[in-house]
């Protein structure tokens, strides 16, 4: 038995998908590739800029005057709570303070995310 004509009909049935295969992935394939060589964009502040002004909006909030208008109280936590959500991006702590409501639980949510952040070497105090 000659196994020329069954390798050439092989060849011939086998190329056109393999081909086709290959223009479908090479895409794929060198998009991952460029992905790999390129450097990794941040897209926050640097890490230090953020701790800093973490560090400065928690010392506000602890020094904030017993007769300071409940507006600036509430902007304060705001501010300090957007820097903590940024922090949390920055290392990667889950976290619920876009899903709580102000109060008790959104306070409790802070004492637990400024402990994860201390663990993970963001010192917020």
């Amino acid at each position: 038995m000659a196994t020329g004509p069954v390798a050439l009909y092989t060849v011939v049935a086998v190329a056109p998908s393999v081909l086709f295969w290959c223009a479908l992935k090479a895409p794929v394939v060198l998009r991952r590739w460029h992905r790999r060589r390129e450097p990794a964009v941040p897209i926050g502040p640097p890490i230090e800029k953020l701790a800093a002004d973490l560090r400065r909006v928690h010392r506000l909030l602890a020094e904030l005057p017993s007769g300071a208008s409940a507006v600036r109280r509430y902007g304060t936590r705001q501010a300090y709570d957007a820097l903590l959500v940024q922090a949390c991006r920055e290392v990667e702590v889950d976290h619920r303070l876009d899903e709580l409501p102000e109060g008790f639980d959104r306070g409790i949510e802070r004492l637990r995310v400024e402990e994860s952040l201390a663990e993970r070497g963001l010192s917020v105090s």
